[in-house]
């Protein structure tokens, strides 16, 4: 999924941002969100990407020419830092030896680095404006059937969502006071929903909203795979991997096995019935 671009023509080149949601088993990869910066120029009468860098939550590159070497190159997110201003400092300081690099020199040749340089405060506006507005989150209802599991609970609903729907199982936390409190936050840490045509799941669809869609050959009942996960006690890595790690270091296996035969019996109620 794409969000609005934001284009700005420099002499020879063109640097356009925008953001990106890229979804697991839809578009590839690992799902993922973040901003995206191309570099581009007009080659044989067509626009061409020479440059490509992907400002990711997970998934920090950068290619040279993605559209046809499509030489990929990791950015190291301990070393780099922030992806936006070391991409940034390669437009600044790297900008005409990348493109030469990535095959085209009579372009690299002709790139006016002083407006670059002049077009960077605004292109970097652009970028972190994008990383901070563009990103793609979801707020989903808590659920009808309510589950305490320690410090965590479970939500169940029946959803519908256009043509499509099923049952939704929603994983919450108080992230600050307490429950019933004038203090109290609760967040969704994860979400699964169990739907008829497009059946998915989400790591913290309130921060990061990284999508996965199952593959129906593989998972033909997403109920089923998503209780077997349950059971299998892997909710702790799941949650840290939502982006909570000290709700997942409080979690309390044993008291979620405990329910987890009442919650699955309501669960298999409350799904609907496919032919």
């Amino acid at each position: 999924m794409k969000r609005g671009s934001q284009k700005f023509e420099i002499g020879e080149i063109s640097i356009t941002v925008r953001h990106e949601q890229w979804d697991g088993n839809i578009h590839g990869g690992v799902p993922d969100q973040g901003v995206m910066i191309f570099v581009r120029a007009q080659i044989d009468g067509k626009e061409k990407t020479l440059l490509r860098f992907n400002c990711c939550d997970i998934d920090r590159n950068y290619i040279y020419d993605p559209d046809g070497k499509n030489l990929v190159c990791r950015m190291d997110p301990i070393v780099d830092g922030n992806p936006i201003g070391w991409t940034m400092r390669q437009l600044r300081e790297n900008l005409p030896v990348m493109v030469e690099a990535a095959g085209y020199a009579d372009v690299a040749a002709k790139i006016d680095t002083q407006k670059v340089a002049e077009s960077l405060g605004e292109i970097e506006n652009a970028a972190r404006e994008a990383s901070s507005k563009g990103r793609l989150t979801v707020k989903h209802n808590r659920g009808t059937d309510i589950f305490e599991a320690g410090n965590i609970r479970f939500g169940l609903e029946l959803r519908t969502l256009g043509d499509d729907g099923g049952l939704a199982i929603h994983v919450m936390s108080d992230l600050s006071g307490t429950p019933d409190g004038m203090n109290a936050e609760e967040t969704e840490l994860l979400a699964f929903d169990c739907f008829r045509k497009e059946p998915h799941y989400h790591y913290g669809p309130r921060n990061k909203n990284h999508r996965i869609y199952w593959d129906k050959t593989l998972v033909p009942d997403p109920l089923e795979w998503t209780l077997d996960v349950l059971k299998a006690r892997k909710l702790r890595v799941m949650i840290a991997e939502a982006g909570y790690p000290g709700v997942a270091a409080d979690l309390d296996d044993d008291v979620i096995a405990d329910l987890l035969p009442g919650m699955e019996n309501k669960a298999r109620e409350m799904q609907p019935k496919t032919a």
